[in-house]
């Protein structure tokens, strides 16, 4: 299949793309940038209408990082831009075009569950309140209006971990400095899930007409802050264990804290785990050693 990818040169892009030209399928990638690279059966494009053939998939993975910077107006509005206005040309393009595009993967994340303690949360469970809630929710409502009759799947992405970019870089930093620490008062939940299983999960749904609608796209098994910290001290050597205090996450990041860091979610993967996905990092430690190797 000929699949539109956005969002392609980033974290989860560049571990995706390699995967989807394994499976035979051939790969456009819409980018603000030029070509990073020349990759056999990948074309690189800045604007839709560089498209030359016709869509069968789209994977909007496209969005600045909510972590980026520090949340003001102007930041906000380039993380909604980022999100659901590039969502909505998308499917303004692709009303016109001849054929559309028959399955849409749209990634989401599990901010649209919002601050929710010790609740489990699956696919069903209510969305929450706060900035990160209606983002999610702003952006899934226009990823199933701009795919019209497409099969669409909103992958609710936790916390992806892996080497090489994304969080686990800024968590994974304090430990080996030999420092173990923890955020706030470290009972808040944290979802997460490794980059490998997200590529798994994302192909997994491209072939499997049974996931649509939500799916949350987490590890079974989520942990506390304070887990974390206890898991990483398994794969670091470290000095001495302290909290990060509310009050200083708060003032270096602001608003995000009591967003992103402060409080969490305990969501599970009901979708995937019904239809007889299986996670290759379905542990915390699992994730670690793969990432990490063994100590």
């Amino acid at each position: 299949m000929r699949i539109l990818v956005t969002g392609g040169t980033g974290f989860i892009g560049e571990a995706l793309i390699p995967a989807l030209l394994d499976k035979g399928h051939s790969v456009t990638v819409l980018s603000r940038q030029a070509s990073p690279s020349t990759i056999a059966g990948v074309t690189y494009i800045q604007q839709l209408e560089e498209i030359t053939e016709s869509i069968d998939v789209v994977i909007n993975l496209a969005g600045a990082s909510l972590a980026g910077k520090r949340w003001n107006t102007a930041y906000k509005d380039e993380i909604i831009s980022s999100r659901v206005a590039l969502t909505r040309s998308l499917g303004e393009y692709f009303s016109a075009a001849e054929q559309r595009p028959s399955i849409w993967l749209n990634a989401s994340a599990i901010g649209y569950y919002g601050p929710r303690e010790d609740e489990e949360l699956s696919e069903d469970s209510s969305s929450g309140h706060g900035f990160s809630a209606k983002l999610c929710r702003d952006w899934e409502a226009s990823a199933v209006e701009a795919a019209g009759d497409a099969r669409v799947c909103l992958l609710r992405l936790g916390v992806v971990l892996d080497e090489g970019g994304g969080a686990y870089a800024q968590m994974a930093q304090p430990f080996k400095m030999g420092v173990a620490n923890w955020l706030g008062d470290g009972k808040q939940w944290l979802s997460w899930v490794h980059r490998d299983d997200v590529v798994s999960a994302f192909c997994f749904a491209l072939e499997n007409d049974q996931l649509d609608g939500p799916v949350n796209v987490t590890a079974p098994e989520p942990v506390s802050s304070r887990g974390f910290c206890f898991a990483m001290r398994k794969v670091h050597r470290t000095l001495v264990a302290i909290p990060m205090p509310g009050f200083v996450m708060r003032a270096m990041v602001g608003e995000m804290a009591d967003e992103l860091l402060l409080t969490g979610q305990r969501v599970l993967p009901a979708a995937l785990m019904s239809v007889g996905f299986s996670f290759s990092c379905p542990s915390i430690d699992d994730a670690l050693l793969q990432i990490e190797g063994e100590r």
